[in-house]
């Protein structure tokens, strides 16, 4: 079996209470909308797009262990440079 792995190293905050928050506001204002939808991509003006705040945050492999290496902080948190790796790869790498 193999895993699945992402295509660029990204990590996305979809767990903010703003984001989910924002996201339902969208979501109820395309339901509630009581006229008829033109084409597929016209609910997008029924809800301002910019007040979703999804955030992501690109770091390579090499970021993480330059980030491990310069940081006192870090390396008190993870004691060894494969717990670094696993830890990159639990938040960029895996689906």
């Amino acid at each position: 079996m193999s895993k699945s792995v992402k295509k660029s190293p990204v990590w996305t905050d979809h767990h903010t209470p703003g984001t989910c928050w924002s996201k339902q506001q969208a979501s109820k204002a395309v339901r509630r909308f009581t006229d008829d939808v033109q084409n597929g991509k016209w609910y997008r003006k029924l809800f301002c797009s910019w007040t979703i705040c999804d955030y992501r945050f690109f770091k390579t492999r090499q970021q993480a262990i330059r980030e491990w290496n310069t940081s006192p902080w870090l390396q008190d948190r993870l004691s060894t440079q494969a717990e670094v790796i696993q830890n990159w790869e639990k938040f960029y790498r895996r689906k």
